[in-house]
């Protein structure tokens, strides 16, 4: 018998072979983990997806269209816009059901100011009409939600009833603005906030946009990595940030090769030849990237920036995942929710002048049920009713998705009833998948 002492060497002890366990296998949800993309975000591209190939297919091929995906970029812009401030409202779980009508009171505000008010003046279509008229919308919008914002956080009215007052106020005061009438025409330079044959840069400069798109990804995923290794933090595998940007920056140049498949119309192609002093090309001159479609990335970026990256929207997502322990915290709730309501009044303020500019006009009933949609944008986009959970860039795709619905039964001829049955349904089905998601989740 052998005895083992502290005197025998451990070279002479024989030592049973250790077993190696096998590599874990790939899976896609194994790689989804390593790209860490949320789940809820690629569910809803395949939503979209599946709806641009179903109205597709039952337009006759005209959805896809270049043309169609073009006005409908534009369409979408607004909607976007308010949408990512919906997102902040919702998260500190809080509702503003008055975007509607704020829209309509904010628009016919600034058509008033430049068709009436402002030509008196300093004349008509002077070069700061639009400057003056966007300034003084925003101005005002932020006035309406700070007032909001006060009667919520400091008198301590629910949102839901102080802005569902703001709905039927602003409403009626849009119409006693303008005692009902439509308000037409509006500044030249500010038409081009709206879109349209002349608001928009061209086939060179939107792929120039495009390639600083790219740009922006790359950095942002470096220095994404560097702020968690600078941390400590779980990084991505090299090869999963390769193929980020590699799908985003493709994802991108596609979209601006869609955008510039469309040409302008013939006799505006010709007109633009003969001033600019060139020859149309075979395949006609781009329009290029509608400037409300910049505005809405513009936003989008920077209330990206605010939610992730500032102190502010730390705040914003700690009161709505714990409104008692953000108070102990030492976070003012009451100031952070007031400043949430006046941001979403400017985001309103913009919404307003890019719908107005897109339609030439401002009328009582501008913005009628936009409030439904810029809630379902937030919502359909991953935003929790409860509070807490949202996120900037599913605003935006939600966005989209409503906006593709409709663009969608419009060419298919569906009344507008119908139309808003099935946008019903589809918020309905939103929340239900969220609510099911979250209970899976705190399991």
């Amino acid at each position: 018998m052998f005895i083992l002492t502290s005197e025998t060497p451990m070279t002479d002890v024989a030592t049973a072979p250790q077993e190696t366990s096998p590599p874990p296998k790939r899976t896609f949800g194994s790689l989804l983990g390593s790209l860490e993309i949320d789940t809820r975000l690629l569910g809803m591209l395949g939503a979209l997806a599946v709806i641009w190939v179903g109205f597709h297919i039952l337009s006759g091929g005209t959805f896809l269209s270049a043309r169609n995906l073009w006005n409908l970029s534009v369409q979408t812009s607004a909607v976007a816009i308010m949408a990512t401030g919906m997102v902040l409202i919702i998260v500190t779980r809080n509702i503003d059901l008055s975007v509607g009508s704020m829209v309509g009171v904010v628009g016919m505000f600034m058509a008033l100011l430049q068709a009436e008010f402002l030509p008196d003046i300093i004349g008509f279509d002077h070069p700061l009409t639009w400057l003056i008229t966007l300034l003084a919308g925003l101005l005002l919008g932020a006035l309406i939600g700070g007032f909001h914002g006060f009667i919520i956080a400091y008198v301590g009215i629910p949102s839901f009833i102080v802005t569902l007052g703001g709905l039927l106020v602003w409403r009626g005061v849009a119409w006693a603005l303008a005692s009902g009438r439509t308000i037409a025409p509006m500044d030249s330079i500010f038409q081009l906030l709206g879109g349209g044959s002349r608001g928009r840069i061209g086939g060179p400069a939107s792929w120039a946009v495009g390639l600083a798109a790219c740009v922006g990804i790359v950095f942002f995923l470096l220095a994404g990595r560097r702020q968690r290794r600078k941390f400590g933090f779980h990084l991505r595998p090299v090869w999963a940030e390769v193929a980020l940007a590699i799908i985003g920056c493709a994802a991108v140049l596609v979209a601006v090769a869609v955008i510039n498949s469309y040409p302008m119309p013939e006799a505006l192609a010709k007109q633009y030849a003969a001033e600019h002093g060139i020859e149309i090309p075979p395949g006609g001159i781009a329009l290029g990237i509608a400037n409300p479609v910049l505005i809405a990335i513009g936003v989008a970026l920077v209330m990206t920036i605010l939610a992730t990256r500032r102190r502010y929207g730390r705040y914003v997502f700690a009161i709505g995942g714990n409104p008692e322990a953000a108070t102990l915290g030492g976070i003012k709730t009451k100031r952070t929710i007031m400043m949430t309501f006046v941001l979403m009044g400017l985001l309103v303020g913009v919404g307003a002048a890019v719908t107005t500019a897109r339609l030439n006009a401002a009328t009582s009933g501008l913005g009628t049920l936009t409030e439904l949609y810029v809630i379902a944008a937030a919502v359909i986009g991953g935003t929790s009713l409860s509070g807490g959970v949202g996120t900037i860039s599913g605003a935006a795709l939600g966005a989209l998705v409503m906006q593709s619905l409709q663009s969608g039964m419009v060419l298919m001829g569906v009344d507008a009833p119908l139309q808003d049955i099935v946008v019903g349904i589809v918020l309905v089905i939103a929340v239900a998948v969220d609510t099911i998601y979250r209970k899976r989740v705190a399991r």
